[in-house]
């Protein structure tokens, strides 16, 4: 997981967990977050942040790709505003529904 922001981040882990996936991270910046990748197998999905301390996620979200693993993004800003690379992605506007984020990042990782 991917969030720069402590609580949040920790909200969200600790939801996860309640569905019962193993975090990893959460890391709150781009090069962490890459370093993670390399470190940890397997990774199912993930949860990314769009701007972690101004720097964006796209690097982040083009090496999962690459892999073919899901992600979700979430994000302070409205979908119109985001890289158009995101834009197929499932998109949670903060403040976010953890719940929702477990249940969703679930489904896309049980359609692999």
């Amino acid at each position: 997981m991917i969030e720069d922001e402590y609580f949040l981040a920790d909200d969200i882990a600790q939801g996860l967990r309640c569905f019962g996936a193993a975090v990893a991270g959460p890391v709150g910046t781009v090069g962490e977050a890459l370093d993670l990748l390399d470190a940890v197998d397997p990774i199912d999905g993930a949860v990314l942040d769009i701007n972690l301390r101004g720097e964006t996620i796209l690097p982040v979200a083009r090496a999962l790709r690459a892999t073919s693993l899901p992600f979700i993004v979430t994000t302070g800003y409205a979908r119109t505003s985001l890289d158009p690379e995101l834009q197929d992605v499932p998109i949670w506007e903060k403040p976010v529904d953890v719940p929702g984020i477990a249940r969703a990042l679930a489904r896309l990782i049980g359609r692999r």
